[in-house]
């Protein structure tokens, strides 16, 4: 009976510290993506390489006089991990996810970084703010949000509900509500978060796109039906090129010519989940490709990078990164993933 209990206690001990590894590693994976990402975000891959001519290969800060992250320094991130973790706070605190804390939430932070008056927030998500702001219903204020703000931050969801793709699109269409209430919107974060969820749940790369393809399929049958490129057809055209057998530059440079890296839901979920399985889930990597081949890189960065936390964990991270991302954000990320691991354990 001893040996039995000690056997039970061993696999339920690794099996929570295999959870905890896949939560920190998803952290990790949309912080580092993001930081990495920064310098060169809103650039074209001429001024990438012009400014940058070894490439960005480490966290760098922004560049003086940058449009939006001017004075930034090496390993900060932006609007994309803020409100990743504002969404586990969120959770943390009602364990679940609704619109209503989703908006105050995100009202009280856009307010605390004066984003109103800057270029930190997303063009959705600065207009559904300021409706809310003014006392409209947050389901009125998100019906015209289709950027890829609704992704950026999402990862939380597939945290939470490793292999459940069905609750991750309930909550992805819960969350977005309040700022990207459109069907273009919820379609590619459902994606994302299923995807991310998929590598909770111990998923190959195979079955990583088969979830980030249903979650976009059945998201387009939620919220405000609006027009935009296929998602599914684009993530499609995106997994063609990076199976093409080209170069790793000749790649990074079709994706952006042919797909996109703009803030278009359309072409940033594409390009991400491409690159994740270019790079077989490696975050790194994808952090690397995101930062050098130009476009939105810091919120591709943070969206490739949260699923290919989730894939390969928080070991492939070295900790001079982890040190690095806490220490300069103030944000304890280890310790998000304990909480966020007791409480998926705990279920």
């Amino acid at each position: 009976m001893n040996n039995q209990t000690s056997v039970k206690e061993k696999v339920d001990k690794n099996k929570q510290q295999n959870i905890f590894k896949k939560v920190y590693g998803t952290l990790l994976g949309v912080a580092y993506g993001d930081a990495m990402g920064m310098p060169t975000s809103l650039w074209n891959p001429e001024m990438v390489h012009k400014y940058f001519p070894e490439g960005v290969n480490k966290l760098l800060p922004a560049p003086q006089g940058h449009v939006i992250h001017n004075g930034m320094v090496a390993g900060q991130v932006t609007d994309d991990t803020q409100q990743t973790m504002l969404l586990v706070d969120l959770f943390i605190e009602e364990k679940k996810f609704s619109r209503h804390g989703v908006a105050k939430k995100l009202l009280e932070w856009a307010k605390g970084l004066n984003a109103f008056e800057t270029m930190i927030l997303g063009p959705s998500s600065l207009k559904a703010l300021k409706m809310i702001d003014s006392g409209m219903p947050v389901e009125e204020t998100g019906l015209m949000g289709d950027t890829n703000g609704a992704a950026m931050k999402i990862a939380p969801v597939g945290i939470v509900h490793p292999g459940d793709y069905d609750a991750v699109i309930s909550d992805v269409a819960e969350i977005c509500i309040p700022t990207h209430n459109t069907n273009i919107a919820i379609a590619g974060a459902s994606a994302i978060a299923c995807a991310v969820a998929a590598g909770m749940a111990g998923k190959d790369i195979n079955a990583l796109i088969d979830a980030a393809m249903y979650g976009a399929e059945q998201g387009m049958k939620l919220g405000r039906q609006w027009y935009g490129a296929s998602i599914i057809k684009r993530t499609e055209l995106a997994l063609k090129i990076v199976r093409s057998g080209k170069t790793e530059i000749e790649i990074w440079q079709d994706l952006y010519d042919y797909v996109g890296a703009g803030v278009a839901m359309s072409e940033s979920v594409p390009t991400a989940l491409a690159l994740v399985v270019y790079y077989n889930g490696n975050p790194l990597k994808t952090a690397y490709a995101s930062a050098n081949m130009g476009g939105d890189c810091d919120t591709i960065g943070a969206i490739a990078g949260g699923m290919s936390g989730a894939f390969s964990g928080s070991d492939v991270f070295p900790n001079e990164i982890k040190e690095r991302l806490s220490k300069v954000n103030n944000i304890d990320f280890e310790n998000y993933a304990e909480r966020l691991t007791e409480l998926l354990v705990s279920e």
